[in-house]
């Protein structure tokens, strides 16, 4: 006889382009499998609050919208991820959820993983184990924090597992397999249907290659920010799509600093547009977490502008090439870039999001 699952309240916190994806395969999964077993309660930090960073995701993925929006905007990590504290701890107090569910590492993790530790609340953490071991990136800073503020980690790798192992934690750690391969493979079927080719950049080479570049560790940093673009714009064989992050563009100006004609940027798209320009392009460019994994799914090889990465087994498999702020590096990465014979099937196979409910409704913390 099957074991009685029991109910169980959540409150789930998201912030950012990254976790709408992750969160989308948790919510559609609850709203069609488990209706009377699971309440989610969603909460929007406001972390991305521009309509192409944000709402745009939540109608393209066909998932309610959040149940609270908190609004808090940009801003400085510490005045950004008190303000989100201090509101999700309103929250919390009001709904009493049974667990909190955070994914990722943006400040609103961390302060979704402060502000449950702080009430008591258990916390269950989504893409747990993730290192990059630079503790100067800020995401690094956010993910292993909430890691040992959790009761419950799922894993996307096994890299993730033996890492937590390392920092001593063992109890409450899944292997569960990564979330976003749930949602690529998911969504990818709905690009036909939905329109995206029309809404695509027109008259896009046959081999052009897919920019995107957010990280504080690049933008925030005038000597990196400024090799990045010197290089990409000495490379005008090569024909660039770069999506453009609001504070991105905002950085760039500030500094002087302006793309060649061979670089085209447009406006932030929709996470189908994105798997669309994903499918499309030969190659990606990016200091993206997510969307070097989005290049994998696709089968597209990646140059990543970082010195390190969380995601190693991209890098061992030969899909990945750090390249860092180093024009030499970068130029020498563009003209190598290759398709390796093997893909391995390094993040499950697209059913993470049901081992991960299976889990949250067995009432089985260890």
């Amino acid at each position: 006889m099957a074991k009685e699952r029991t109910i169980r309240s959540f409150v789930t916190v998201v912030g950012a382009r990254p976790q709408f994806i992750k969160a989308a395969v948790l919510s559609r999964l609850i709203r069609e499998k488990y209706q009377g077993e699971l309440s989610e309660f969603l909460v929007h930090t406001g972390q991305h609050y521009d309509d192409n960073m944000s709402e745009i995701f939540f109608r393209q993925m066909r998932i309610p919208e959040p149940d609270a929006n908190l609004g808090v905007g940009s801003g400085g990590h510490g005045r950004q991820t008190g303000a989100m504290l201090a509101a999700l701890e309103e929250v919390l107090l009001a709904r009493r959820p049974e667990r909190v569910l955070v994914y990722g590492d943006t400040n609103s993790t961390l302060a979704g993983a402060l502000a449950a530790a702080k009430l008591q609340i258990p916390v269950a953490h989504v893409e747990a184990g993730l290192r990059s071991f630079q503790r100067a990136m800020p995401e690094e800073v956010n993910r292993v924090v909430a890691d040992h503020l959790s009761d419950l980690l799922f894993c996307p790798t096994p890299t993730a597992v033996s890492n937590l192992a390392a920092e001593g934690i063992r109890k409450g750690v899944h292997l569960v397999g990564d979330v976003m391969f749930d949602a690529s493979l998911f969504y990818r079927g709905m690009i036909d249907q939905s329109g995206v080719e029309g809404r695509l950049p027109p008259g896009l080479p046959a081999d052009f290659y897919l920019l995107t570049l957010h990280r504080a560790e690049n933008t925030d940093d005038p000597a990196r920010l400024r090799a990045i673009v010197e290089a990409l714009n000495g490379l005008n064989g090569h024909f660039g799509v770069f999506p453009i992050h609001p504070r991105t563009r905002e950085v760039l100006a500030s500094r002087g600093l302006s793309l060649a004609p061979h670089i085209r940027t447009v406006e932030p798209v929709g996470y189908l547009e994105m798997l669309a320009l994903e499918s499309r392009c030969r190659f990606v460019v990016t200091d993206s977490g997510g969307v070097q994994k989005e290049a994998f799914f696709f089968g597209k090889p990646c140059i990543t502008l970082r010195d390190r990465t969380e995601w190693i087994e991209t890098v061992q498999s030969g899909w990945n090439t750090l390249a860092g702020a180093d024009p030499a590096r970068i130029r020498r990465a563009f003209e190598n870039v290759h398709a390796p014979a093997e893909r391995p099937a390094f993040y499950g196979d697209g059913d993470s999001g049901s081992k991960i409910l299976s889990i949250l409704t067995s009432g089985v913390a260890v």
